[in-house]
């Protein structure tokens, strides 16, 4: 399955990267190393992760407070924001258009 990341999105995890890897040296490929297998997995179960409304879903980041909020366009995820779990609660519900 295709996946994509609206620009948005993309712009969070290089945040998070640039934060983390600013904490420790190489917590920030630690974090792209977890959120490149959670990505992989909710590419071959795209329909296992939690619905969150809107036809949008979350899969949850390993080891890290973060969430993948994506929805299923036929056979392409996009991946609508990489948002952290405790932080301003669905500010990124009005990226995907609802059902």
């Amino acid at each position: 399955m295709r996946i994509s990341l609206l620009p948005v999105a993309q712009a969070e995890l290089d945040d998070t990267f640039t934060w983390y890897e600013g904490q420790t040296a190489g917590l920030g490929y630690l974090w792209l190393d977890e959120f490149d297998q959670a990505v992989r997995f909710l590419a071959t179960f795209p329909e296992s992760f939690e619905s969150v409304g809107g036809g949008l879903r979350r899969c949850l980041v390993n080891r890290f407070p973060y969430g993948i909020f994506y929805g299923v366009d036929d056979d392409h995820i996009v991946v609508v924001a990489v948002a952290h779990l405790k932080r301003e609660p669905k500010y990124w519900i009005d990226r995907w258009p609802t059902p």
